[in-house]
C-alpha cells in the first residue's frame, strides 16, 4: 500500500510546524460515511467557507482576471451572496440542482460561487454536447434551473427553467446581500453533495460523479502539504513573492477547471487569468503568461506538447513562469524533458497528479527533482490518501506486480448520481475506489499500466498500451501516438498503433515497427501502422479510443 510518508522524514521542528496541532496540515483520522480516514482538522467546512476565508486573507488582490472584468477576492463572496439571492428568486433551494454549461467566464465562476452559497448542488454540463447528451444529463439530476452561455439554449431539452450567466449576474446585481450566515452550523456539511461533475465519457455514456464539500477541500489541502513538505526535503527553491496567477486553461465541467484552478485559486490567493472566449490555444496561452506575468500552468499534456513545440516559444517572456503541473492524462518521460528542454527555468519545478473525476483531483503526484527511473511513474500518494494495486478478486498485490488501482480516503466521490448499481461496481464495503487503471508499485512510487478497457491480450500475453506510446512518442517524427487492440481470428488480438507526425517530418509504418522493436518484445511490435493528422479527443484532453478502430485517412 502507498500512502503519505515523507513527513515522517522531516526534523521535529518543521513536523510540528506544518502537521502538528493547530497547524495548518495538520492531520486527524476522523469518520467519513462509517469509516475511519485522515483528515485535515483545520479545514473549511464547506466550498463557500473557502470564498469566506480568500477574502479575509487576500483583500483587493484580484482573483478573476477576465478580458472585460476583474473580480477581486474581496469582491467575490458579495457576488456570490447575490447571486444566491438571484437563484432564490428563481426557485432554487438548498440541496436542489443548479446546471451550468458554458466557457470559462468570469460570470461563470460567480455562478458557482453563488450556487455553493445557496446551498445547492452543481451540476457541470460540457455546452459542445449534443441535445442528446445534455438532455440525458439533465434528465438524471432534473436541476431547477440552467445556467448557460446563449449558445447552448437551443440545445437544452424543452421545459428547462433557463437562464444565461450574464443576465443572472446582472439581476444580482439589483439585489443586496441574501443574508445567509453559512456557518458551519447551518451550511452544508462535509459530506454533504456539492457537485455532479460527470465523466469523460471516452467509451460510452458519462455518469455523474458526486462530489462533497470535503471532497473539494480536501483536494485543495491535500496537494499542498504534499508539495510543501516534498519541497523542505529536497530543498527545492520557494515560490517567489510576486502574486500568485494561473491560466483558467481547463473548463469548469472537467475536475481541473472546477476544483484545480477556481476553488483551489480562492484558497490559496491565485489569479485566474481568462483567455478571451473560444477554443483553447497555444499562442493565445503564451501571450497570456507574458502579459500577466503567469506564475503557474495547469494543463494537460496535449496542451503542454503544442506549448513546448511552438515554433515561436522563444519570442515570450516566460521568466515568470515557476511551475508547469496537470493530469488528466499520462505525461509521457519524453514530455518531461521536452518542457525542461524548452524551458530550462522550469525543470525543476514539474508536477504530475495522477487521480480522475471519482477522486476529486490527484491521488498520487511525481514532484521534482525526477530520477530517470521516476519519470515514467505518477508518483507517490498524496497527504490523506491511501493507494493499493488488487488483482481481480480483490486481493492485494506485492510490490512489482501488475494489478488493478485501488483508492481511499477523503477525496473519493460520494457515488454516481442516481445510479447505485454503478456506485456498487466501483466502491467496496471499505469505500475503496477501483480506478479502473491497471498500475505496479515499485520502490514506493506508483506506475500506471494502461486503462483496465485498454489492456490488449495477444496470444495470452498482457500488452499495456502506455509502454508502447511513450516509445513511440520518443521517435523524432513522432508528435503524439495511441495504441490500441484490434480483434484477430487466431490471436485474439493484435497491436494497432495510430500515429501523428510532426510538421514537415516523415516515417513510414515500417520505421515505425523498428522504432518500437529496438526495445520492445515481437509481440508487442504493431502489426498494424495508422498515421493521422490528429488523435480524437474529448473536452477533457483524453484520447477517445473507440474512435480508433476503423482506419481514415490523414488529412
Amino acid at each position: 500500500m502507498l500512502r503519505w510518508t515523507e513527513p515522517e522524514r522531516l526534523d521535529q521542528a518543521w513536523r510540528d510546524g506544518l502537521l502538528g496541532p493547530g497547524a495548518l496540515f495538520e492531520l486527524v483520522d476522523e469518520d467519513v460515511l462509517g469509516h475511519q480516514v485522515p483528515v485535515f482538522a483545520q479545514r473549511p467546512r464547506s466550498v463557500s467557507e473557502i470564498l469566506t476565508r480568500a477574502a479575509e486573507s487576500y483583500g483587493d488582490r484580484a482573483y478573476l482576471i477576465g478580458p472585460d472584468r476583474t473580480v477581486t477576492f474581496a469582491e467575490a463572496p458579495l457576488a456570490a451572496r447575490r447571486i444566491a439571492a438571484a437563484l432564490a428568486d428563481h426557485g432554487v433551494h438548498p440541496g436542489d440542482r443548479v446546471a451550468l454549461a458554458g466557457g470559462f467566464s468570469v460570470e461563470h465562476a460567480l455562478a458557482l460561487w453563488g450556487a455553493a452559497r445557496a446551498g445547492a448542488v452543481v451540476v457541470t454540463l460540457n455546452p459542445r454536447w449534443t441535445a442528446a447528451e445534455l438532455a440525458h444529463a439533465i434528465g438524471l439530476t432534473e436541476p431547477v434551473l440552467a445556467v448557460v452561455d446563449p449558445a447552448v439554449v437551443d440545445a437544452l431539452p424543452p421545459g428547462v427553467p433557463t437562464v444565461t450567466f450574464d443576465a443572472l449576474v446582472a439581476e444580482s446585481e439589483q439585489l443586496d446581500d441574501d443574508g445567509r450566515d453559512w456557518s458551519t452550523d447551518d451550511g452544508p456539511g462535509d459530506d454533504e453533495p456539492f457537485a455532479v461533475v460527470f465523466t469523460s465519457g471516452t467509451t460510452g455514456r458519462a455518469k455523474g460523479a458526486t462530489l462533497s464539500h470535503r471532497n473539494a477541500v480536501h483536494f485543495s489541502l491535500g496537494s499542498a502539504a504534499s508539495a510543501a513538505v516534498h519541497s523542505i526535503l529536497h530543498e527545492l527553491p520557494p515560490a517567489s513573492s510576486g502574486m500568485p496567477r494561473v491560466i483558467g486553461s481547463s473548463p469548469l465541467f472537467h475536475i481541473s477547471g472546477l476544483l484545480g484552478q477556481v476553488t483551489n485559486g480562492a484558497f490559496w490567493g491565485t489569479g485566474l487569468v481568462l483567455a478571451p472566449a473560444g477554443r483553447w490555444d497555444e499562442t493565445v496561452h503564451l501571450e497570456l503568461t507574458e502579459r500577466h506575468a503567469v506564475t503557474s500552468w495547469s494543463i494537460v499534456p496535449t496542451q503542454l506538447w503544442r506549448l513546448v513545440d511552438h515554433p515561436e516559444l522563444d519570442r515570450f517572456d516566460l521568466s515568470s513562469l515557476e511551475l508547469v503541473g496537470g493530469g488528466g492524462a499520462t505525461f509521457e518521460p519524453e514530455l518531461l524533458r521536452r518542457t525542461a528542454e524548452r524551458i530550462p527555468h522550469v525543470a525543476t519545478a514539474l508536477r504530475v497528479g495522477y487521480g480522475m473525476t471519482e477522486t476529486a483531483g490527484a491521488i498520487s503526484m511525481l514532484q521534482p527533482p525526477i530520477a530517470a527511473e521516476q519519470a515514467s511513474s505518477v508518483g507517490t500518494a498524496v497527504a490523506g490518501n491511501q493507494i493499493e494495486i488488487r488483482s481481480p478478486d480483490g486481493t492485494p498485490l506485492p510490490d512489482g506486480e501488475i494489478g488493478q488501482i485501488w483508492g481511499r480516503g477523503a477525496q473519493v466521490f460520494l457515488g454516481y448520481w442516481n445510479d447505485p448499481e454503478a456506485t456498487a461496481a466501483v466502491l467496496d464495503d471499505e469505500r475503496w475506489y477501483a480506478t479502473g487503471d491497471f498500475g505496479r508499485i515499485t520502490g514506493g512510487f506508483l506506475h500506471l499500466e494502461s486503462r483496465l478497457r485498454d489492456l490488449i491480450i495477444r496470444g495470452g500475453e498482457n500488452i499495456y498500451p502506455i509502454e508502447i506510446e511513450n516509445r513511440l512518442v520518443e521517435h523524432p517524427a513522432v508528435a503524439e501516438a495511441a495504441v490500441i487492440g484490434l480483434a484477430h481470428p487466431t490471436l485474439g488480438q493484435e497491436v494497432k498503433a495510430v500515429v501523428v507526425l510532426r510538421a514537415g517530418e516523415a516515417a513510414s509504418a515500417d520505421d515505425i515497427r523498428t522504432w518500437v522493436a529496438v526495445e520492445h518484445a515481437g509481440y508487442k511490435v504493431p502489426t498494424v501502422v495508422e498515421f493521422r493528422a490528429e488523435l480524437p479527443r474529448n473536452d477533457s484532453g483524453k484520447v477517445m479510443k473507440h474512435l480508433l478502430e476503423t482506419s481514415t485517412p490523414p488529412a
